[in-house]
């Protein structure tokens, strides 16, 4: 995928806010930078498949909010990107033989008990069977865009819509035994799509209190590392970010210092400008949203050590706490 192109911005300065969040905040970052710095001293994530993310799974769910975890978002395709993987890659494309959201078990008692999670696995593994239903353009507010794409793959043909699946799967337990009320737009129980506009429409018509769309990269070899895209302020036809601007950024951030943790991985190298974080304006399931929403970029799927982690399961375990992790942060204040 290509980092340019209408709507990409580079991560801006943040401004400094106020109250009990920025204090806490600031008391987290010295530990988060602590993290890092023990990270780099060991080369970063581990370069053996499934031994990725080394550090300790998550002992407690609190924000580690590292300002400096950037993420990039789905831009069109860089030099070396998969040519199937689209910006919007892989969201919402309405499929006339689904009507509604794949629905969660009941939630159990917990620390978000009455709190809603949508979870977006970008493509549906169906999609390369109907390119020309998701090759059809639909409104994102600012111009139109695809309905969806077929997503990207590892060298060795595991697909982003199989990982996006399974790391949907594991949030979903996790969320579900901390009490939450979990969706997800497909789960491969629909031909193709959803369409990135409907899936703007699953979680909004939820009233989900923060959605999370879980994708990997695929650009060039020797381009590794995550990040988390957030929606920019855009006012323009059906969209209008401007309410989830801020809440979105404090879920991103959520998500990214808890990624880092969980994981050991590091923020992207190639966007981001080492942030891990990235604002885009030509998002559809971004521009659409009416509730707090984020994309994740969990790695690159064609650097062969990134592919190394995406196709580990325990790796994947560790990415979908990391997430989890971020999500029960942000809704606990």
């Amino acid at each position: 995928m290509s980092y340019t192109g209408p709507g990409f911005e580079p991560p801006q300065p943040r401004r400094p806010r106020r109250g009990p969040l920025t204090v806490a905040l600031a008391a987290l970052v010295p530990g988060a930078l602590l993290g890092w710095a023990v990270y780099a001293s060991v080369g970063g994530p581990g370069d053996d498949k499934g031994a990725a993310g080394s550090a300790s799974t998550p002992a407690s769910t609190s924000p580690s909010a590292s300002a400096s975890v950037s993420a990039t978002s789905r831009a069109p395709s860089s030099a070396g990107a998969s040519p199937t993987a689209g910006p919007d890659g892989g969201k919402p494309g309405a499929s006339p033989t689904a009507t509604s959201p794949s629905a969660s078990a009941p939630a159990a008692s917990g620390p978000l008990k009455g709190k809603v999670v949508v979870i977006d696995p970008g493509h549906n593994p169906g999609n390369f069977q109907h390119t020309t239903e998701i090759n059809r353009q639909v409104d994102i507010g600012t111009n139109r865009k695809e309905c969806d794409t077929t997503g990207t793959s590892t060298n060795d043909g595991y697909a982003e819509a199989k990982f996006t699946l399974d790391v949907a799967h594991r949030m979903r337990t996790l969320l579900q035994e901390q009490g939450a009320t979990v969706r997800l737009t497909q789960d491969a129980d629909r031909p193709f799509g959803p369409c990135v506009d409907e899936r703007a429409r699953i979680g909004n018509k939820a009233g989900a209190d923060a959605v999370v769309s879980i994708h990997a990269d695929g650009s060039g070899t020797g381009n590794r590392g995550f990040h988390v895209i957030l929606p920019g302020a855009v006012r323009a036809g059906a969209a209008d970010t401007r309410p989830i601007v801020e809440p979105s950024r404090a879920l991103g951030e959520r998500i990214a210092g808890n990624f880092v943790r969980v994981t050991g991985s590091a923020p992207s190298n190639y966007v981001g400008g080492g942030t891990g974080l990235v604002t885009r304006k030509d998002l559809g399931g971004l521009n659409l949203s009416t509730v707090p929403k984020v994309f994740i970029e969990c790695g690159n799927m064609r650097d062969s050590k990134d592919a190394a982690l995406l196709t580990s399961g325990a790796w994947r375990q560790k990415a979908a706490q990391g997430i989890s992790d971020g999500i029960v942060s942000f809704l606990r204040g």
